[in-house]
C-alpha cells in the first residue's frame, strides 16, 4: 500500500493562527510519516503515534487539537479511542482511516461520532480538506466555550476574575465546570494570587449564593479558640463563655465556609475537622446535640499538602477529603501578558478611590513590569498601582522596583535575557501595526511561520494588540 505525496509550496499554505494540532495515530510507520510530512507542508503542528492509548491522557475538554486515526491497530483500536474520547470531550473531531473500506464500520463510526471516515490509500487533497474542516470545527468550538465563559464572567455578580493568559483561561474553565457542583474544593497558590477571591466568585455565582459566605484564616486564631471559632460553644463551655456562640460552620449553614492558610490548623483540630466534613454535623463546645449542616467548604492553601504530610504536620487523609476539586491559581509571573491589563485595572480603581487622575503608563514602565519577578504576585502588582496613582510614575517604580532592578537582571540568563528582548520587540511591531501580521513580518524581516512559532513560544495573544 503507498501513498503519494505530492510537492505543495508552502508559500501558498493557510496560516494556522489558531495553532490547533493535529494529532496522527497509526501502528504503521510509513503510514504517519506520510501523514506528517503532508501536513508538516501545509503549515499545521503534527504529532503522531503508534498506540491509541498514550493519547488519551493529553485530551481535555480545552485541548487544542483534532485527531487521524487508523481502526484496526493492536493495542487499542481506533473505534474504542472514540468511545472512550467522547467521554472526555463528546465534541472532539476524530476522523478515523481504514484500508479495509467497510461501509457498515464506516456507518457505525458515525453514528458513534466520528467526524469523518477515509479510505486507505486516500487522497492527500481529500485528507487535507477534511483536515481543515475538523480543525474549523474546533476551533469554533473552543471559541464559543470561550465566548460563553467570558459572557458568564461579564454578567457574573460579585468579583471578577481578570487575565486572558492561556492558564487563567484554562483556570476559569475550570472554575465554571464546578460552580454548582457540591462537592467540597482546595485551592492552591501562592501568597497574594487571590485565593480568597476564587472562593468568593465560586460562591457569588453557584447556587449557593443566597447563603452566607464565612471566611476564616486558620493561621491568624490562636490555636486555644480556633475550635470555638469554627464549632461554636455553649454558655458555661469553658471559661469565659457566658453565653452561647455560633461558630463558623453553623454560621455558613447553606452556604460556604472558605477555610483560608489550611495549612495552619492545629493537629489536633484536624481530626475533629475531618469528622465534621465526612458527616456534615457539627456539634458545639459543651453540647451533645449535633446539627446537620448543609454546607460547601473551600480551603486555600500556599503550601504543598502530601508533602506536609509526609512531616507529620498535616493529615493525608484531610487532604484527600478537601481535595475532592482542586484550582491551581497560577503565580503572575507565570501570566505575565496579564500584567498590563490588570495594572490599567488597579489603577482605575485607586484612580476613583483617591480621585486622582488615571496616568497613561509609558513603554519604560510596562517593560519594567513584564521584567519584575513578583514575588507578591497580583496584590503586589496592586499595592504598586495604587503608588503609581499617588505618587506619579517614576516616584512609584523607582520605589517599588528600583532596588530590586540590578537584581533581576543578575538572576537572569544570557537565553532569559535575550528572549525577554525578543517577546518586546513583537510586542512592539504588533502595537505598532494594529496586529497585522503582514506588516509585523516585514518590519521584523521574519517568515510568517517563524513569526507565528515566536508568537506562541512567548504566549503573545494578537488580539490585544487589534483596535
Amino acid at each position: 500500500m503507498t501513498t503519494n505525496i505530492k510537492t505543495i509550496d508552502n508559500s501558498s499554505a493557510l496560516p494556522i493562527e489558531n495553532d490547533i494540532e493535529v494529532v496522527v495515530i497509526d501502528d504503521e510507520r510509513h503510514i504517519t510519516h506520510a501523514i506528517e510530512q503532508l501536513l508538516d507542508l501545509e503549515g499545521y503542528k503534527v504529532r503522531t503515534f503508534s498506540d491509541a492509548s498514550q493519547v488519551l491522557p493529553l485530551l481535555s475538554p480545552q485541548w487544542n487539537g483534532v485527531i487521524l486515526s487508523d481502526i484496526n491497530m493492536p493495542i487499542m483500536d481506533g473505534l474504542t479511542l472514540l468511545s472512550k474520547a467522547r467521554v472526555i470531550d463528546a465534541d472532539l473531531p476524530i476522523i478515523l482511516l481504514t484500508g479495509f473500506g467497510d461501509i457498515t464500520m464506516a456507518v457505525q463510526a458515525m453514528r458513534d461520532g466520528a467526524y469523518d471516515f477515509i479510505e486507505k490509500p486516500f487522497d492527500n487533497d481529500l485528507l487535507l480538506d477534511v483536515v481543515r474542516r475538523a480543525i474549523e470545527k474546533r476551533r469554533l468550538t473552543l471559541e464559543n466555550r470561550h465566548l460563553k465563559v467570558q459572557l458568564a464572567t461579564i454578567s457574573a455578580i460579585g468579583p471578577r476574575i481578570l487575565g486572558d493568559s492561556p492558564v487563567m483561561e484554562k483556570m476559569r474553565f475550570m472554575i465554571h465546570q464546578i460552580l454548582d457542583t457540591p462537592a467540597d474544593v482546595l485551592i492552591h497558590g501562592e501568597t497574594g494570587t487571590g485565593k480568597e477571591l476564587v472562593a468568593r466568585y465560586l460562591h457569588d455565582n453557584g447556587n449557593r449564593r443566597d447563603g452566607n459566605f464565612v471566611a476564616i484564616n486558620c493561621g491568624a486564631i490562636p490555636e486555644n479558640l480556633i475550635e470555638s471559632e469554627l464549632f461554636g460553644a455553649e454558655a458555661g463551655a469553658y471559661t469565659g463563655v457566658d453565653k452561647r456562640r455560633i461558630g463558623k460552620f453553623e454560621y455558613a449553614n447553606g452556604g460556604t465556609l472558605f477555610l483560608d492558610e489550611i495549612e495552619s490548623t492545629p493537629l489536633s483540630l484536624q481530626v475533629k475537622l475531618l469528622r465534621v466534613l465526612e458527616e456534615r454535623k457539627v456539634v458545639r463546645l459543651g453540647s451533645n446535640h449535633p446539627i446537620d449542616l448543609d454546607i460547601r467548604v473551600i480551603a486555600a492553601t500556599k503550601v504543598d499538602l502530601p508533602q506536609l504530610s509526609k512531616s507529620g504536620e498535616f493529615r493525608l487523609d484531610l487532604y484527600y477529603r478537601l481535595n475532592l476539586l482542586a484550582v491551581n491559581i497560577p503565580a503572575l509571573r507565570d501570566r505575565s501578558d496579564d500584567i498590563p491589563l490588570l495594572f490599567s485595572h488597579f489603577t482605575r480603581v485607586a484612580s476613583a478611590r483617591y480621585k486622582r487622575e488615571q496616568i497613561p503608563i509609558t513603554q519604560q514602565h510596562l517593560a519594567q513590569l513584564r521584567q519584575h519577578s513578583w514575588p507578591g504576585n497580583v496584590r503586589e502588582l496592586r499595592n504598586l498601582a495604587e503608588r503609581y496613582v499617588l505618587l506619579g510614575g517614576d516616584a512609584a517604580f523607582n520605589q517599588h522596583l528600583g532596588a530590586n532592578e540590578h537584581a533581576i537582571h543578575s538572576n537572569m540568563t544570557l537565553q532569559q535575557r535575550v528572549g525577554f528582548f525578543e517577546k518586546s520587540l513583537i510586542q512592539e511591531s504588533l502595537s505598532n501595526n494594529n496586529g497585522c501580521i503582514k506588516d509585523c513580518m516585514h518590519e521584523l524581516s521574519l517568515p510568517r511561520k517563524t513569526l507565528y512559532d515566536k508568537i506562541k513560544k512567548y504566549h503573545i495573544e494578537r488580539k490585544e494588540y487589534v483596535d
